[in-house]
């Protein structure tokens, strides 16, 4: 029956300039329940919850809020009948406090002045209904992320909200603070809040969900009772094709007899006394607990950070890059952990994106190739399968996974051959987790070398052919193929160096 329904979205149609975004989709939201949207990045997922917000006035379709039909939503109305999206980027001020961010926009005053005591006493009251240990009076750039997500779900409860979208609500977190936002969130659905929720990682969606619905290129799939599911059955809605296997597999190309990158006693960034070699066609893999140091590491050997001591060699030769420029110089590219705000200009097209790198090679003076230019962008956008209506496309319009393959484009036109990933599919739906993969395979096959950093341990062990642990900025093991274990890796993860071996 309609009535129990809290939401609902009918043959919801979004036409964009070449593009489709979605078809006909519909979604409807019980009240009390949460239901995990899913798809693969570019399936028109974020497109459809801003249908909700306002934020995306569809070409066509229906959206009904406790029965009351809306032909289109603007934010103002969204507010009004209690539809809250919590997004992967917050909308806190970080020099304001958790009670002064709460209450953004809607201060609570003693005549024309603000009341910030009165504002500190009601945001205790709200982070104690959320059980979460939080000052009012902190300022919010001093919390975690984990934190300022929290204060996020409160303004919203606090504004009365019955259906809230969290969008990728545990990319940005560490394990524990995920457990701590796991429980919030059964809270919230014990006092009646109905909740969509959006992740790539099908461990949550089985285990906070009561219903799961698909879509695919835009287009409504399947809707099922998530204890009634399989991991399989999710995986080939979402794909549209079956995945016998989670990594491709490899031909051997190690060539053990050249050694493309040394470190010897490499101190900087926070580590200490690094050792270690990657061969030609070979995909070393680091691992280590968040905070162990292996970004810190990539950066020294990308020339972002700087080397103290020890001693850095590329293809026998010693080396020690000052800045990324002399870096990629060298050969040798990084692939960042936050790709939005590191690895891509996303208001810049496809076209200057993969250019970025040789725009000095193709530039006679100050004047661009723009032929080049253009071949290079195409090349790149159709051996790597980047899903986008031209080489003119804003890489921000792009899906996680296209945006990482402009990234990786960008390091292949610059004929990159040490590639350094940090978190390679962070964010990344299952279809498109697979072609990075087969990326990733394809270049060590060409005889490139891989620094693969990840916190996935499925992924480290699946994708790698050596893995070197961190632990306390330090490396605390080393294991090859036949070695690869879970609960080993884990245990040199979590302990500390020896000392008196090191010195």
């Amino acid at each position: 029956m309609k009535e129990e329904y809290v939401l609902e979205l009918e043959h919801i149609r979004k036409e964009y300039p070449g593009v489709i975004a979605l078809k006909d989709v519909t979604l409807r939201l019980r009240r009390g329940e949460i239901l995990a949207l899913i798809g693969e990045n570019g399936a028109g997922k974020s497109t459809l919850i801003k249908t909700c917000s306002g934020a995306v006035v569809p070409t066509s379709g229906k959206i009904r809020i406790n029965g009351k039909e809306f032909e289109r939503m603007t934010p103002q109305l969204a507010a009004e009948n209690g539809i809250a999206i919590i997004y992967q980027e917050f909308n806190n001020v970080g020099e304001l406090s958790a009670a002064e961010n709460l209450f953004l926009g809607r201060p609570i005053r003693k005549g024309i002045v603000i009341d910030r005591k009165a504002m500190e006493a009601e945001a205790a009251k709200a982070f104690e209904q959320l059980r979460i240990r939080i000052d009012p009076a902190e300022l919010v750039k001093n919390l975690t992320v984990g934190y300022q997500q929290m204060i996020e779900i409160a303004k919203a409860i606090q504004q009365n909200a019955q259906v809230l979208i969290m969008d990728e609500p545990s990319a940005p977190l560490t394990s524990n603070e995920v457990e701590n936002m796991f429980e919030v969130v059964e809270l919230l659905r014990k006092k009646g809040v109905s909740i969509i929720y959006i992740s790539h990682r099908l461990d949550e969606i089985f285990r906070l969900s009561d219903r799961i619905e698909v879509i695919r290129d835009g287009e409504y799939i399947d809707t099922l009772i998530t204890k009634d599911s399989t991991v399989d059955q999710l995986i080939r809605l979402m794909v549209g094709r079956e995945m016998t296997q989670n990594y491709p597999p490899r031909k051997p190309c190690i060539d053990k007899d050249r050694v493309v990158l040394e470190l010897k006693n490499v101190c900087g960034n926070g580590n200490r006394n690094m050792s270690l070699q990657i061969h030609a066609g070979e995909v070393l893999g680091l691992g280590g607990l968040v905070g162990a140091g292996r970004t810190e590491l990539a950066e020294v050997i990308f020339g972002a950070a700087r080397k103290e001591s020890g001693q850095i060699f590329l293809n026998g030769k010693e080396i020690s890059p000052r800045s990324p420029r002399e870096a990629i110089d060298l050969g040798i590219a990084l692939v960042p952990e936050d790709r939005k705000r590191h690895g891509a200009l996303l208001t810049n097209s496809i076209r200057n994106n993969i250019n970025m790198s040789i725009y000095r090679r193709i530039s006679f003076g100050s004047v661009i190739r723009s032929r080049t230019e253009r071949e290079t962008a195409e090349t790149y956008m159709k051996s790597m399968a980047i899903k986008a209506p031209s080489i003119q496309q804003q890489v921000k319009n792009l899906s996680g996974g296209n945006q990482q393959k402009v990234i990786l484009g960008k390091w292949l036109a610059a004929d990159s051959r040490l590639i350094i990933f940090d978190e390679p599919t962070r964010g990344i739906d299952v279809g498109a987790k697979y072609e990075i993969y087969k990326l990733i395979n394809s270049l060590v096959e060409e005889g490139r070398s891989v620094l693969m950093i990840s916190s996935e341990m499925e992924e480290l062990m699946g994708m790698s052919d050596r893995i070197i642990v961190l632990s306390e900025h330090r490396i605390s093991g080393e294991l090859n193929r036949d070695e690869f274990d879970a609960d080993r890796i884990m245990m040199y993860a979590s302990s500390i160096v020896d000392e008196e071996k090191e010195e």
